[in-house]
Formats: C-alpha cells, structure tokens, sequence
C-alpha cells in the first residue's frame, strides 16, 4: 500500500476517532449525571422523609401515650457525639424553629433537646444546637388514627437545620406502639384477673392456726390472693425457687424483695393511670412502702399500706435493702 493511500485514508481514520472520543465523553457525562441523581433521590429518602402511619387505635388512647412519651425526657434514635444511647434531657414545648407553624389539622406536638453536641443520624452535623421531635395526630376513624413523626436538628449559630435520616422516627415511634401494646395487655391482664375472680369461691380460705405469714400477706392479703397476672405468677415462681435450706427469715426477706418496692426521694405521686399525665390519687412520700400488682416495662401497679391501688414510673422505686 502506498503512501498516496496511506494520505487518504488518515483522515477518515482520523475523524472515526474523534466520533468515539466524542461519543464516550457524553456517555461519561450521561453516567456521571445518572449517578448523581440517584445519589440526590437516595438522600431524599433517606434525611427528611419522617414517617406517617396508620395506627389501629383512637384518637385518645394515641394522644395519652403521646403525652407521656413527650414528657419522658427521651428522645430515641440519636445521642451525642460519644453519650448515652439515647439522648436525655428532652422537655416539652408548644413550639420550635426547627419546624413551621403546622396548617393541615390535628393536635400538634413537640420535644426539644437544647444544646446537644454533634447529634447522631442527621445529616452533616458537628455543631451545637437543639434536637427536635414533632408528632401530629389526626383521627381517622373511631379505631383508626394517622400519626406522623418529624425530627431535625437546627444549629444554635448557623441556624442551619439538619433532617433526620428516619432512625430518631423509628425509634420514637417503636417506643408509642410498645407502650400500646403494653396496654392491650393490661386491659387483657386485667379483664382475666376479674373473670379468675368472679369464679373463685366465695368462702375465704381460713389458714392453719400454726401457718406462719409473711409480713406481706400480714399488710396485704387481698392483693396476694386475688392477683393471677402472668407478672405476679412469675414473681412467686421466683420466690419458689428459694432454696428449702433457706431460714424462714430469710425466705421472708426474699419474698418481700420480689413484691415490694420503696419510693425514691424525694417521694413520688400516685396515678390513676400509668401516664405522667394521668390525675395524682395521693402523693407517697420517700421510703413509702408498696406491694408489686402489676408490672409494665414503664410502670408499676402497686397497692399501698392502706389498699389503694394505683400507678407509679419504675424509675421512682426501688427495691428493698
């Protein structure tokens, strides 16, 4: 082949080249660009989504439960930088920057935690400023209610808010349905306690004249006898499991551990119902004494020296010396 030829065939050769060079920087660019808007759609559903559910309870059961988690001084999902898991110190508001004055209907609230440092699971945080939880509810129907969790964390300096990337929701939200959950299974507890004693006979039971009691059953009787909840049969099935060596006096003490509480200082009040918010029966000062009736993973049913019955938070009590 000659050079002639050579000549004629370079620029064709020459310009093909060109085309693919062409054609491979716009595939580039197709590819760079694609990557990038998936990049941007996943952070979109990641940071700022928060979460909306129907839950299959009323619109009173929902905001009760809403009420006390607002005021646990919890919000679930985050901590700071090297803290606890969870982050303490949360407190009820009416309102906050973090988020707009909500236009769309339902009951509104808020839990704030200023002065957080470097809060987990927002996006791009290394700041101080405050942590922000907002829950809407809005009624359905009489069984059915929608509810909606948003979390963000607003910056005290730059003001810059930092969407949440749905952990602090989830976590808040499991916190609601456990707490419902937990009380179906009073109502349950309760319903079955009534009909075991509704079928109890109605002569007493007269103990032997030489059967020692344990001061428990001395104090309260009625509670022992009538409560049949799977919380109290596990209680006395641990204090079967009392080694028979054991003194009297010491399987006394052992039981008493197992049903009784004392109230921390500086007392504790009474509730009707185990919600922060429910009405105070009676306030119980410190190193009150109460029997063990029911117990929840956030409160328990107790009876008191003088038989009234009501609700105290766990972390108010605790056990016997």
């Amino acid at each position: 082949m000659g050079n002639s030829e050579l000549k004629k065939q370079s620029p064709i050769s020459l310009e093909g080249l060109r085309a693919a060079v062409r054609g491979l920087s716009v595939g580039l660019i197709v590819l760079v660009l694609t990557q990038a808007l998936a990049a941007r759609e996943k952070d979109a559903t990641q940071y700022g989504a928060g979460l909306i559910v129907n839950v299959p309870y009323s619109e009173a059961e929902i905001l009760q439960v809403i009420q006390d988690v607002v005021q646990s001084g919890l919000i679930r999902g985050t901590r700071e930088y090297n803290k606890d898991e969870y982050m303490s110190g949360a407190e009820a508001a009416t309102s906050t920057r973090a988020f707009p004055e909500w236009q769309e209907g339902g009951k509104v609230f808020y839990k704030i935690r200023q002065k957080a440092v470097d809060p987990w699971n927002f996006k791009d945080t290394s700041d101080v400023g405050t942590v922000a939880v907002r829950y809407v509810v809005q009624p359905q129907d009489d069984k059915h209610t929608i509810l909606r969790i948003d979390a963000k964390f607003v910056e005290d300096y730059r003001h810059v808010s930092h969407p949440s990337n749905g952990s602090v929701e989830s976590s808040e939200y499991k916190d609601i349905h456990d707490r419902l959950e937990q009380i179906e299974l009073m109502k349950a507890q309760a319903a079955e306690a009534n009909r075991v004693k509704q079928q109890a006979p109605s002569k007493p039971q007269i103990p032997l004249k030489d059967e020692p009691k344990t001061p428990a059953e001395v104090s309260w009787p009625n509670a022992l006898v009538a409560d049949t909840t799977p919380a109290k049969t596990a209680e006395l099935e641990a204090v079967a499991n009392i080694p028979s060596s054991a003194s009297l006096e010491e399987r006394v003490h052992e039981l008493r551990k197992q049903v009784e509480r004392i109230v921390k200082a500086p007392g504790a009040p009474l509730k009707m119902a185990p919600f922060h918010t429910a009405s105070t029966l009676k306030s119980l000062s410190a190193g009150s004494e109460v029997l063990i009736v029911i117990s929840t993973p956030y409160w328990f049913g107790v009876e008191t020296h003088d038989g009234q019955h009501g609700w105290i938070s766990r972390d108010q009590l605790e056990m016997l010396p």
